[in-house]
């Protein structure tokens, strides 16, 4: 069976459970009733979900230790430049820290960073050659 060209479900372990859901719903963002353990935000075709680092490494059968760290980033596109900065700022408020203020790129683009309290890195993006759809769904070359 071959795999789908999709992401369902991006999970993020964290240390502190509570703490990493109230940084996200003081973006804005409305938590899924559900079970217990896991706290779910629906997305425009996914979901983000956010459970407990000792948890996730004990599903996956390795200390959390051996997890590390990865080198990526959560983009989150935004429809006009001016949008960077301000998502950016209400992170900011949220407790995320700015690692790059919103600034152009050399590919035409707007963008900046911040990493979560939970340690997660967003980048917050403008790019006039991606347009988003009137859903807020993206598409690397835009949508014709």
């Amino acid at each position: 069976m071959i795999m789908e060209q999709r992401i369902s479900l991006v999970t993020l372990g964290v240390a502190d459970l509570e703490a990493a859901a109230a940084f996200y719903e003081a973006l804005g963002w409305q938590r899924v009733p559900g079970e217990e353990g896991v706290i779910a935000f629906d997305l425009i075709g996914q979901t983000l979900g956010l459970y407990p680092l000792a948890d996730l490494a004990r599903d996956m059968g390795l200390p959390v230790e051996a997890l590390g760290h990865g080198a990526m980033t959560l983009a989150y596109n935004v429809r006009d430049k001016a949008q960077v900065a301000a998502v950016i700022d209400t992170a900011e408020r949220a407790g995320a820290t700015v690692l790059k203020p919103a600034h152009d790129v050399f590919w035409g683009g707007h963008i900046g960073y911040f990493r979560a309290p939970d340690g997660c890195i967003w980048e917050v993006a403008f790019n006039p050659h991606a347009p988003l759809a009137e859903d807020g769904s993206f598409r690397w070359l835009g949508y014709a």
